[in-house]
């Protein structure tokens, strides 16, 4: 087992209590309350239509608002008055918010523009939901663990190193002005406001922002945070990158302590604290890797000569932090460093006794307190981060990851070094466990089954498109969601036929992920829908009612005793629960503040509780992936946009191979984005889901998928954005556009059938449009695309008991061609017709030669052109299409992961929120 370096138990040197507000430096909203101008739900700024007001601060009131032009949200910062009395300072201001605007990078929160009108002038902004870094620190309530700390640092660097790349300096870096999003995404507010806001017209700051401005002095205002200024900065000194490196030094100390760098109970005691004393070095854990030390002793140099100069290299440093070992200790040369290999190993000793104490815990005559602990459990690189399940006795974790290409179930005895491969349960998602631990229900293909811990037998239970969780209870009864879409069924554990368990409601549209609650035959359930209507239910198997107890963004777990947790703007949280009454009580307590998700729109959260109260989850956040060009022999040609932490995927790209249409999924909501040489740009807006995006042969349109109509549809828009959304075909079941005939005529998708599977079918494009089966069978049969000259189309489907590429005359009769021999996905054919692309399980991009002779196709033996980085590997991801595609001129344009490294799985021991 691999631990964390160290538990989330209080350090031995305490910290301080927090500032309050006022003597931190932050606003006091009294004060603020009646310095600015207030707008109203309703009020209108040119095309921007107030929603709610957000919060007040030093530079204005933020609102978010609606972009009617751009059917989006933003934020509007409404400048205050005193500004915009300021006629030098207002221009000085617009200068520079011209300057910021330049600043293009996901981990920069964008301006948008500027508007005035009625009196007011305001500052549009991308809207960033989410919590803030200083609000994620208060709620943590101590130090954030190494493995939560460092990706948001990495993030917070990279966003200062391509400000300072511009000549930007941000001169306010502080927890306040760091989001971050549910799906890890850091986003830094506020770059360079300071300067332009500040009274005076010198490049330099001769007046801390910090300390009262005499042009805020009545109101009472303070601008920036005093604990995070560089002592340079405190000494009215100029301001240049290294009072940036400074700030960051002072938040990724917090970060990794839970204490404030400078604290005093007046501004004047912290900016003293600042200027005269060094940090106090003895809250920093013990086990904090030598390099993460020395890194926080360079940023926090009083003398800036002395100073890390470039965030660049700190950010380099924190990369590779991020790549040593998972334990993330100190490293031991040899026996001679003797200290830190018995420190290692004290630690890993007494976590080690704490997991055995909880485990046994049950069994133990007389319980004894324990404090809470965290470990974590490295695992190999995984499809899905939500599929993973602990056993109800606590003993066994069962999660989901690669082996051989191919997505796998892998168990782990707690007890254990390593986790061991289940043979049988390739292709395997989602896995939940028997009520007595002893075999586990999984999701594979089109198929729910089971699988006996011990023995090893696999049994299939019942047919599910794809599956999106399952719950087993302790009559024998397994309660499940068999698709994306629909109610809850149940069937008896030894397979039979699926009974509806449960009825959507008025402007729901599925309910998913079910977890059986103590006793057996009351469970829990997420709906999606509409705002009013989705969110966590209770259901019984007794009754049809069902009782919604609160809208949530994932589905929810219980966790003994009496609490409930699930996913809410990112984090875990928990909520006291009464399963007799149906209803919660209290304030949320956050358990981990990013969790894991995945499902649709991220509506599934990566966390599962045992009987005996062990809780494992994963941390939230995605690698970043990267759209990179390749020739056949694997040779990088370059790249198009930036590497990008959103959840990125299904590529495909315009017939002049100069822009690629990706899914982008921000803020839980999956939209079609374009990406080009220059820019990356939204192409849908709408707030109900579109994905899947496929280009017309002749590049004037892109067809996707949309379930604004109330029911999954095809619709297509010009490629250029104009006009509005036309719904081509819409239906109950999930469907896929999967390709666009070369002449246009015919439109082929994958349509998720809940009797047959996925199957392909075609819409004609021209007289009634009415669509008709290509191939329906009983298999899951899926991503066809058509050959350049339009008569046959290549497909994969797992007939074989796998997933292989077979190729077939479009739109019939005649039979299918075996194309790939050693299993394949996601077909693509060379722009001459003479090959077939496809992905090995082991994620090697093979080429198969094919020629047609009397009217057969006839493939050659297929070769292996180069290994690739592709997202997802070489398998077949429920959800997604190809992640690469071909150009006209025989390049590969294709998404890949940048970035490897798994996140572990964490068990938290004794939780402590029920005490």
């Amino acid at each position: 087992m691999t631990f964390g370096w160290a538990s989330h138990a209080k350090d031995s040197v305490a910290c301080g209590q927090r500032g309050h507000a006022d003597a931190a430096g932050h606003i006091i909203p009294s004060l603020v309350k009646n310095f600015f101008v207030s707008l109203t739900s309703g009020s209108r700024l040119g095309p921007y239509e107030i929603v709610s007001p957000l919060g007040a601060g030093g530079m204005g009131e933020v609102y978010r608002a609606r972009d009617s032009k751009l059917k989006r949200d933003v934020a509007v910062k409404v400048l205050p008055d005193a500004f915009v009395r300021d006629t030098d300072r207002l221009a000085r201001f617009e200068r520079e918010a011209q300057l910021l605007a330049s600043l293009n990078h996901p981990n920069i929160a964008q301006i948008h523009g500027l508007e005035d009108g009625g009196g007011y002038h305001a500052l549009v902004m991308e809207l960033v939901d989410g919590p803030t870094l200083q609000e994620i620190l208060g709620a943590q309530r101590g130090a954030m663990r190494l493995e939560e700390a460092l990706p948001i640092a990495k993030q917070i660097a990279e966003a200062l190193e391509a400000a300072h790349e511009q000549g930007i300096v941000h001169r306010d870096l502080k927890p306040a002005n760091i989001k971050v999003r549910h799906d890890g995404t850091v986003k830094v507010l506020d770059f360079g406001l300071a300067k332009a806001l500040e009274p005076g017209a010198r490049p330099d700051i001769t007046q801390s922002p910090t300390l009262a401005s005499p042009a805020m002095t009545q109101a009472g205002i303070i601008l920036g945070t005093a604990a995070y200024m560089s002592p340079e900065q405190a000494k009215g000194k100029p301001v240049d990158r290294r009072s940036d490196v400074w700030a960051f030094g002072c938040v990724l100390y917090e970060m990794i302590t839970g204490c404030q760098t400078f604290q005093g109970e007046s501004v004047p005691e912290v900016l003293a604290g600042v200027i005269e004393r060094d940090p106090d070095w003895r809250h920093l854990p013990a086990a904090l890797p030598v390099r993460l030390q020395d890194l926080l002793r360079r940023c926090l140099e009083k003398d800036p000569r002395k100073r890390r100069r470039d965030i660049g290299d700190v950010r380099i440093e924190i990369e590779q932090a991020l790549s040593d070992p998972p334990q993330m200790a100190a490293p031991v040369a040899d026996q001679t460093s003797s200290r830190h290999a018995r420190l290692a190993w004290i630690v890993a000793t007494i976590l080690a006794v704490a997991l055995a104490g909880a485990i046994a815990r049950p069994y133990l005559a007389a319980p004894t307190e324990s404090l809470e602990t965290r470990v974590d459990i490295s695992t190999p690189e995984t499809p899905e981060g939500s599929a993973l399940a602990i056993s109800p006795d606590g003993r066994r974790l069962v999660f989901v990851a690669f082996r051989n290409g191919q997505p796998q179930l892998y168990l782990r005895s707690l007890d254990a070094d390593t986790a061991q491969p289940l043979s049988g349960t390739e292709g395997a998602r989602l896995a939940f466990w028997s009520p007595d631990s002893r075999s586990i229900g999984f999701f594979d293909g089109s198929q729910l089954k089971r699988i006996d811990v011990t023995g090893g037998l696999v049994q299939s239970v019942s047919s599910a498109v794809p599956g999106v969780g399952g719950t087993w209870g302790p009559d024998g009864v397994i309660l499940f969601a068999p698709g994306l879409q629909g109610p809850l069924f149940r069937v008896p554990a030894a397979g039979g036929t699926p009974v509806a368990a449960t009825t959507l409601a008025a402007g729901q549209s599925s309910h998913q992920s079910p977890v059986f609650l103590p006793g057996g035959r009351q469970f829990l359930f997420y709906a999606s829908g509409t705002s009013d209507a989705r969110g966590i239910y209770v259901g019984s198997l007794d009754s049809g009612e069902t009782a919604r107890l609160t809208d949530a963004d994932t589905n929810g777990v219980y966790a003994a005793p009496g609490w409930l947790m699930f996913g809410r703007q990112g984090a875990l949280v928990a909520r006291r629960f009464d399963p007799a009454r149906r209803e919660l009580s209290g304030d949320p307590v956050i358990v981990v503040a990013s969790v894991a998700l995945a499902g649709g729109n991220g509506t599934r959260a990566a966390v599962s509780v045992s009987a005996t109260g062990v809780v494992a989850y994963r941390i939230g956040g995605t690698n970043p992936s990267q759209l990179a060009w390749f020739d056949r022999s694997g040779k990088a040609l370059g790249t198009i946009g930036e590497p990008d932490r959103a959840a990125l995927v299904n590529v495909s790209l315009s017939p002049d191979g100069r822009v690629a249409a990706v899914q982008r999924t921000v803020e839980s909501n999956s939209d079609i984005w374009l990406i080009d040489s220059a820019r990356t740009t939204r192409f849908t807006s709408d707030p109900s889901t579109e994905f899947f995006p496929m280009w017309s042969p002749d590049g004037t349109r892109l067809s996707f998928t949309s379930n604004k109509a109330g029911e999954w549809g095809l619709s297509q828009r010009a490629s250029s954005g104009a006009g509005t959304d036309e719904v081509l075909f819409a239906s109950p079941p999930l469907k896929f556009p999967a390709d666009w005939s070369p002449d246009g005529r015919f439109l082929l998708y994958v349509e998720v059938s809940p009797t047959t599977g996925n199957d392909l079918w075609a819409l004609p494009m021209e007289g009634d449009r009415k669509p008709f089966p290509f191939l329906t069978t009983s298999f899951a049969t899926t991503w066809g695309q058509f050959s350049p000259d339009g008569r046959w189309v290549a497909y994969q489907s797992n007939e074989s008991g796998r997933y292989e590429i077979y190729a077939r005359p479009f739109p019939g009769p005649g039979g299918q061609s075996t194309v790939s021999t050693s299993g394949g996905v996601y077909p693509r054919w060379s722009p001459d017709g003479k090959e077939l692309f496809y992905l090995a399980p082991d994620g090697k991009l093979m080429a198969a030669p094919v020629a047609v002779t009397g009217g057969t196709l006839n493939a050659a033996a297929p070769v292996a052109l180069f290994q690739t980085r592709i997202v997802g590997g070489g398998a077949s991801i429920v959800g997604n299409r190809q992640q690469y595609d071909v150009a006209s001129d025989g390049r590969f344009l294709i998404n890949v992961t940048t970035e490897s490294a798994p996140r572990p799985i964490t068990l938290i021991l004794n939780w402590q929120g029920s005490r």
